[in-house]
Formats: structure tokens, sequence, C-alpha cells
């Protein structure tokens, strides 16, 4: 399942069938008169009018195929096909199962699938799996060449750092403003290559004059500009998305109220960078970290989620020290600056003390070789 009904969903649900079946029907394969296969019914006959793609698609992997009738007519040359859809879905769609993704439900499906070979059709004595066994030899083998199913597109990036495909809008890194890049739409995701490199990945918006924004793709014209980071629509989508944490927001509280709006917002903006060179959990926990221990700075929240990422401290809430008596007033926590650690990690110097032994015979010569007041005149 994905998130779209186009060809490339059609596409990729025919690649998916055929690997779980590891062969390709010999004989016709019945289809609707879906867009995606039919671009115009003929008259009253079979004939149709196929798009391009759709040709080149199933003559890759063999495919030949056969059109039922429009409407009622045509509802008999596919029952078998229906009853067993019905019954599929009666039995596992039926209440809606709840889930947090698309490949978590196609994964439930897939399962669903697998243990649906155990089944036995009414009276008959053997199971699906065994009748499918029997007739596995029957189809052709796979094409060794794959087929790309996504669809290129040549947008060029405006202004705001964003390229449509599809009337959606995704973002791209603002360094790459006013090019235009190679876009490859899948039925479930939008890559994007620069130059053959792969900039962005986006999941596909379902919707139309939607937009997409991820937050990195904007931190280094936000750095430049940090008031308009708060109301930026990508850090309202960052949130939504579980990205951007209530330990994020209260980190830049604090270190907004300690250096002042533009440098606690540029701070956290630069936290935000580190993000690109180390995982999202070992950052949000020394985000906590440094917040429980004041340190309200870059370099201190990457420390942290180092020491986090390298084991040396574990990753969970770090104990508060003991607090002070009451005239000294709140607990005070400590930090380990970054300087002090790396120097602490040093391996230890077993190289020999310096001798200035040397030096002593330059001295020695420079005194007996003084002339005196008297050999100078």
């Amino acid at each position: 399942m994905s998130a779209s009904c186009g060809q490339e969903a059609f596409f990729e649900g025919h690649v998916h069938a055929l690997s779980v079946l590891g062969g390709v029907p010999r004989g016709k394969v019945r289809y609707d008169n879906l867009k995606a296969a039919v671009a115009q019914v003929l008259g009253f006959s079979r004939q149709r009018t196929e798009p391009e793609r759709w040709i080149a698609f199933r003559s890759h992997w063999g495919i030949e195929s056969f059109y039922c009738r429009p409407g009622i007519e045509g509802a008999h040359e596919k029952g078998g096909v229906e009853g067993q859809i019905g019954y599929f879905r009666r039995n596992h769609f039926v209440p809606v199962p709840e889930v947090a993704t698309l490949a978590e439900l196609n994964e439930m499906v897939d399962r669903w699938d697998l243990e649906d070979e155990g089944r036995r059709i009414r009276s008959r004595p053997r199971t699906i799996g065994e009748y499918f066994a029997v007739e596995r030899p029957q189809l052709k083998p796979l094409p060794v060449e794959p087929f790309e199913t996504g669809r290129w597109f040549t947008p060029r990036v405006d202004r705001y750092g964003q390229i449509t495909v599809r009337t959606n809008r995704y973002s791209a890194p603002v360094r790459l403003i006013g090019k235009t890049l190679r876009v490859l739409l899948h039925a479930s995701e939008l890559i994007v290559f620069d130059d053959g490199r792969e900039v962005a990945r986006h999941e596909r918006l379902s919707t139309q004059g939607g937009s997409r924004l991820v937050l990195d793709h904007y931190l280094e014209a936000l750095v430049r500009k940090p008031g308009a980071f708060p109301g930026a629509t990508a850090l309202e989508q960052a949130r939504s998305a579980g990205r951007f944490t209530p330990v994020h927001d209260d980190w830049w509280d604090a270190a907004r109220a300690a250096h002042g709006d533009k440098e606690g917002t540029k701070a956290l903006i630069q936290v935000l960078l580190l993000a690109r060179h180390m995982s999202h959990e070992h950052l949000v926990a020394g985000l906590a970290a440094a917040l429980r221990a004041g340190a309200l700075t870059a370099d201190a929240v990457a420390l942290e989620a180092r020491k986090i990422a390298d084991g040396d401290l574990p990753d969970q809430p770090i104990p508060s020290p003991p607090p002070e008596p009451a005239e000294a007033g709140s607990a005070r926590a400590t930090v380990t600056f970054l300087a002090d650690w790396r120097l602490s990690h040093l391996p230890p110097d077993t190289r020999p003390l310096p001798s200035v032994a040397a030096y002593d015979q330059l001295l020695r010569r420079r005194g007996g070789s003084a002339p005196s007041k008297g050999e100078a005149t």
C-alpha cells in the first residue's frame, strides 16, 4: 500500500507481487480499466489505448494484459479475484488496524499473506501454499535488469528553497536556490538529486497544494537571520514530526534567557547543525544533559552528546548533585569544558624529559673567547 494511487504505485505493486511470487504468469493477467493502464477504451471491443510507460513496463516484465469489460458486464470476468479480496478485507481489515506508518501496515499485510498459505478453501484437500507450490514451476523467470518505477522531474529551486512537483512543494538545501535539480518521484517518497548526488528525501504528499519542509535545509539562512526562526513553517513541521522536541524548546528558552533572543537562537541553530554529524537520539540526550548542567553553548551540547555516543555516560538522566546549605543558594552543576575533556583523553606521554646540557658548551665558549677591554683598544 502507498500514499498515492498513481501509476508509480501501480508499478511498485506489480514489482512487489511478482517478487513474492518468484516469477511472471505465462497466461494473461486480467485488469480493470484503471487509468494507470488504460488511456482510452475503444468502443465496445477489447481493444485499449495504453500509456507508453505501462507498455514499457509490461514489456520489460513479459506481462500479457487482458482487460475486462467496463461496468456490470465485466463483473463476472474476475469474480474469483473479487471474492478473495473481500475475504482478505473482512478478516484482516475489520476493524481497521491502527498503525503509525504505511511501512508498518505493509509489513502486516505481508505477514497475513504468508499466514494465509496455510488456509484451506472449503473442503479442498490441500492448502493454498501447497497448491501454489505445484504451480510455481510454470511461472516465467523474473527479468535480470530492474525497471525504474519512479517518474523523473526537473524542477527549479525557487527563492524560498523549494521545488514544486505535481502541485506540491518540497524543500531543498538553500545553497541550491536557482539551480535545476533532478527529482525521482515514487509512490511513497520523493528523492532529490544534484549532479547525481542525493541532497534531499521526502515522504510523498498525497494532497494537492501542500508543502513538506525540512528544517535542516534552512539552517544556513536562519543562522544569518535568527529573527525568522521562531515563525518558520519548517520549525512547525519539525515540531509536528517530533524532530524538534520539548527538550529543544527548554534548552532554547534557557539560552535566550542567558544570552538574549538573537544569540540564544543562534546557539540553538548551531546545535541543530550538529544533527548532520550525530544521531538525533544522542543529540537530544546531549541537550538534556547540558540543560541540567546549565551549559548553554553548542560546544557543551556537542560534548555531552559525544560522551553518550561513546558510552562515557549512561544514556539516562544524570543525578543532580547534593544541594548546598540554604544560605549558599540553590544547587550548582559542574560543566566539563571541551578542551579539558580532550586533554584528559590524551594517551600518556612516555618520552624522556628534555636536557639543556648541550647549551652549557655555548655559554663556556662565549665566556672564554670574549676580548678584554685593553685588547679591544
